[in-house]
């Protein structure tokens, strides 16, 4: 832990930059006044999402090229969705961030981060434009959370707000997917200049949901007359939309965390909850390890990504790792964890590492089920990969994660943390897929954890997620102690588009519903059916 202490406290603003150097571990080379105003007359980088990942691991990526002299341009981010995030992070520290890494071990390493040249929000559409018109931009890329690229509504039916783009054209775009589209459009119009459009969610196949979701709204906008056939070509044939795998823990700001830096002498370092729910800080807290491995495909140049660690591999490795990692390694156990977590009262990752018949399932699900149909990318071992979850990621009491967090969105989840490795056995010869006995376990759970009861027969607060109308008047007959098979029920396990198969049709869906009712039997019937089927 840095021990060097201001003397003053001092808030964390450029005017404060050589005193605020002194303090911590890292920080910039370079000078950063200069960066900012040559990144801001020649952006290279637009970033939309201005999340903790973004800030503690991204942009830090950006800034470690930047400090080996590999890189001479900093980043342009907009808040598309909180703008919250902008006027009470962002504005107040001049863009400045401290990115703490917490070690296993206890110690805190802290790093200042410099590179965040320009914040914005869709507001700011003319400074947007301009960005997106520079020749010399090589790349947008995405933190946006899996939905952000979503069109349709739970029924399958295109969102309100997507419809009305289609008919109104480019010039009134609302949904981000359809700004991008826009924004690509003008590009094409004045220089027809090649772009990369990179996302660095954590979903599965993540350049394709971009690519899908411009693609569609371009070829609609060409069908009412908006774009020329020629702007398809233009993104068909220079605009890339690279896969890429990320893969770093960065909680809600931990109290730990605000106690270090606020000991460093930083001042106004308490975390803020927007009215959208963000829990964002001057300071974003992220475990040690760390993983970004991004398909090496950008026709207008790149950052030096190199110099941050990630790797640069083919579309075809790139796809290996993140099938790895959000089917089989990471994810689906995070998911587990996360669901049983809430009904079990827990409150954070590694206190949930020390429950037996927890860390038993997720053995089960990550070792037993999943490692059968996982492919090894060669870069990155499976096997290994899961041993540093379990043992030494997940254990890490300095992590403060919670279930609760983890929580969020999981129906948007569900499809690819579990649905791939069922498909897995179903498409495999050498496999069965009524031999699966724990993924259903997971699934149940969840469906558990959407009563909002806890295994004490409390109520809970749910975590927000896009389809929880809709998950609430497929459950709304259920309730602890009084368990019945509905056709709501029935009808949610059919869903492919929330479990990635039609679980009635592979022939889950009875097992899914017995777990459920047991779990459902009554106080400590949770905690029961874990031990019945893990002891």
């Amino acid at each position: 832990m840095n021990l060097k202490v201001m003397e003053d406290i001092m808030e964390l603003k450029l005017e404060n930059l050589a005193q605020i150097l002194k303090v911590v571990d890292k920080g910039p080379n370079y000078d950063v006044k200069k960066l900012r105003e040559d990144s801001i007359k020649d952006p290279k980088w637009l970033a939309f999402g201005s999340g903790n990942i973004f800030r503690g691991f991204i942009a830090r990526v950006n800034q470690d090229a930047i400090n080996a002299g590999k890189e001479d341009r900093g980043i342009s981010v907009v808040e598309s969705f909180d703008e919250e995030i902008i006027e009470k992070i962002y504005k107040p520290y001049d863009n400045l961030a401290l990115s703490v890494t917490l070690h296993k071990d206890g110690n805190f390493d802290t790093t200042l981060i410099a590179n965040l040249v320009e914040s914005l929000t869709l507001k700011d559409m003319d400074r947007i434009k301009e960005i997106a018109l520079n020749p010399n931009l090589e790349l947008m890329s995405f933190t946006i959370t899996e939905k952000g690229y979503n069109l349709y509504a739970s029924d399958g039916s295109l969102m309100g707000v997507v419809a009305d783009d289609l008919k109104n054209g480019p010039a009134k775009a609302k949904h981000l997917m359809s700004i991008v589209t826009a924004l690509l459009n003008l590009r094409f119009k004045e220089n027809a200049k090649p772009l990369t459009l990179l996302s660095m969610d954590n979903a599965s196949h993540n350049g394709d949901l971009v690519k899908n979701s411009v693609m569609l709204i371009a070829k609609t906008w060409l069908e009412n007359g908006f774009v020329d056939e020629a702007f398809i070509k233009y993104i068909e044939e220079k605009v890339s939309f690279p896969l890429s795998m990320i893969d770093k823990i960065t909680p809600r700001p931990a109290s730990e965390v605000q106690k270090h830096v606020e000991e460093l002498g930083f001042s106004a370092m308490e975390p803020v909850v927007t009215s959208k729910g963000s829990y964002v800080a001057g300071f974003v807290n992220s475990e040690e390890a760390e993983y970004l491995v991004i398909e090496d495909t950008f026709p207008n140049g790149r950052p030096a990504f190199e110099e941050g660690g990630v790797y640069m591999a083919d579309r075809d490795t790139v796809n290996k790792v993140e099938t790895m990692k959000v089917t089989t390694c990471l994810n689906p156990l995070h998911t587990v964890l996360a669901t049983y977590g809430c009904i079990l009262g827990h409150t954070s990752i590694a206190e949930e590492m020390e429950d037996v018949e927890l860390v038993k399932l997720i053995k089960k699900i990550g070792y037993d089920e999943g490692l059968k149909v996982v492919v090894n990318p060669g870069i990155i071992n499976p096997k290994d990969f899961i041993d540093e979850v379990i043992n030494v990621r997940f254990p890490n009491k300095f992590m403060p994660d919670t279930p609760q967090r983890i929580a969020t969105d999981t129906s948007q989840k569900i499809s690819v943390r579990f649905g791939q490795t069922i498909k897995g056995y179903v498409n495999d010869e050498n496999l069965d897929v009524k031999d699966l006995k724990f993924i259903p376990l997971a699934l149940a759970g969840w469906l558990r954890y959407l009563l909002g009861v806890n295994d004490e027969g409390k109520a809970f607060e749910l975590s927000n997620d896009p389809m929880m109308d809709y998950l609430k008047e497929s459950l709304k007959d259920i309730e602890l102690g009084k368990f019945k098979v509905t056709d709501g029920l029935k009808e949610l396990l059919t869903n492919e588009k929330i479990f990635g198969v039609n679980l009635k049709e592979v022939g889950l869906d009875e097992l899914v519903i017995k777990y459920f009712e047991e779990l459902s039997a009554g106080p400590g019937s949770v905690r029961a059916t874990l031990k019945k089927y893990l002891g």
